[in-house]
């Protein structure tokens, strides 16, 4: 069947999730500076067997796009280009997931320290990204 991949992209960082093959559970897999997530995304894809790749949208509390949202868009192009034509891109609304992801490790007894390093967040969006899109098929 093969995983599908979620990014929560950042103009800084991203964070990477990725499922099982049977598609069945999000798990975080790293955070990647976005300078470089093009080709850790074509060196993951190489060596795995990647259906589907989703990229978290961000929306504002009225459903206007945020900012980054035109980057994302860029981003996009560029990796429609890099990928196999096979793989297909979805978009998923990521409307607080950085929120939950901080109080998701506020509420598991994290330390300060480890809550305050933003990869760690990212990873978790991207995992929460993930998961909902799985959950809304």
């Amino acid at each position: 069947m093969g995983c599908i991949l979620a990014i929560d992209y950042g103009t800084k960082r991203c964070g990477i999730a990725v499922t099982d093959d049977l598609q069945i559970i999000a798990s975080a897999l790293d955070t990647v500076e976005t300078s470089s997530v093009l080709s850790f995304l074509k060196n993951y894809i190489q060596a795995n067997h990647v259906t589907t790749i989703v990229i978290g949208q961000p929306k504002r509390m009225h459903g206007q796009d945020s900012d980054v949202e035109k980057l994302i868009l860029k981003f996009i192009e560029k990796l429609k280009k890099t990928l196999p034509s096979d793989i297909s891109i979805e978009r998923y609304d990521e409307r607080f997931t950085s929120k939950l992801a901080f109080d998701t490790l506020l509420s598991s007894g994290v330390s300060k320290k480890r809550r305050q390093d933003k990869g760690v967040i990212d990873r978790i969006s991207a995992t929460l990204i993930l998961q909902g899109y799985l959950d809304s098929r």
